[in-house]
């Protein structure tokens, strides 16, 4: 009988760590694969006119591009950005969260990246949420811009 108990116990805390639905809104396998430029920043094109693209956990930016150093990619996006009048911005990661499944994992599983932006003048930071895992439209968040080659 404890066996059992045991065994139940163990399922229910496994799957209770990640949900079996995904919450995430702007997955898009479709999307094209993005593309590096000299400067080792990904090229971006498009700029965001939702509030909650990258600003919320459900609307992370899904920057899936294969590679196995760690925070490549982040910084490849980040670096390609500049505060709302073209500041240099600076950023930190502020850990991870929000589980999720997902297929491009050998764990099953993903989780965001949380970042805090800074730039000069700023009154308070930014944050946003970066998915690694996977793929949807890259843009420019509402409010930044890209970085001035």
């Amino acid at each position: 009988m404890k066996k059992i108990i045991s065994i139940l116990s163990i399922s229910i805390l496994l799957s209770s760590c990640v949900s079996t639905r995904s919450t995430l809104k702007n997955v898009d396998d479709s999307a094209p694969d993005l593309v590096v430029n000299k400067d080792n920043t990904f090229v971006i094109r498009e700029f965001s006119t939702d509030k909650k693209y990258g600003y919320d956990k459900d609307y992370p930016i899904n920057i899936f591009y294969k590679t196995s150093a760690t925070d490549a990619n982040q910084d490849r996006f980040l670096n390609a950005l500049a505060g709302p009048r073209g500041e240099k911005i600076t950023y930190t990661k502020l850990g991870s969260c929000c589980p999720f499944p997902t297929k491009r994992s050998d764990m099953g599983a993903g989780f965001l990246d949380v970042y805090e932006l800074k730039w000069e003048g700023q009154t308070k930071p930014i944050v946003l949420y970066i998915n690694i895992y996977e793929k949807g439209i890259v843009k420019v968040p509402l409010g930044l811009r890209l970085r001035n080659k």
